[in-house]
């Protein structure tokens, strides 16, 4: 068994016992901070992949600021100061508004996207993992998953705020 393999090996079991942890986890901080530990996974296995900067970037957007912003907003709020608040009459119709725009970009850039698997090649260009080659990959040829991805971390947001709020009894 090759050092390789075996440190893959140690960090995909950390990283499914984290992800098991964190969905398992009926407290919703712990739940949180088993998922910095699994973001901290993959940026260890994007550093075996030989990309440091798709790491730090790991560490740095998601470990460091997404999911503090989580644990800000779960301990922020507690059944002791929130209450339930009636639905404003436009919240409606900007939402559904909001949601056909975004269904109808995500069908334009299925409906013209050229090819979706990267072609594999052994050589790599001087430029690869370049904060500009990788900004530049991100919003022309994938800009429908990096869409998608922004949607699943509102909607995961939101999720965290609402498990925090309780109605009054």
């Amino acid at each position: 068994m090759t050092p390789q393999l075996f440190l893959f090996i140690v960090l995909a079991i950390v990283a499914v016992i984290s992800a098991l942890g964190m969905l398992i986890s009926r407290n919703a901080v712990y739940s949180a901070l088993f998922l910095v530990l699994n973001f901290a996974t993959v940026a260890v296995f994007f550093l075996t992949l030989n990309a440091p900067f798709i790491a730090i970037a790991q560490i740095s957007v998601y470990t460091g600021a997404i999911m503090v912003l989580f644990l800000f907003v779960i301990m922020l709020l507690g059944a002791e100061r929130t209450g339930a608040t009636q639905a404003i009459r436009w919240q409606l119709p900007l939402a559904i508004t909001l949601a056909v725009i975004l269904l109808l970009e995500a069908g334009y850039l299925l409906l013209n996207q050229a090819g979706i698997t990267p072609v594999v090649t052994t050589q790599l260009p001087a430029n690869f993992g370049s904060p500009l080659e990788v900004g530049t990959t991100l919003f022309k040829r994938y800009l429908l998953p990096f869409e998608i991805t922004s949607v699943l971390l509102l909607v995961a947001m939101v999720g965290a705020i609402m498990l925090t709020i309780r109605a009054k009894k």
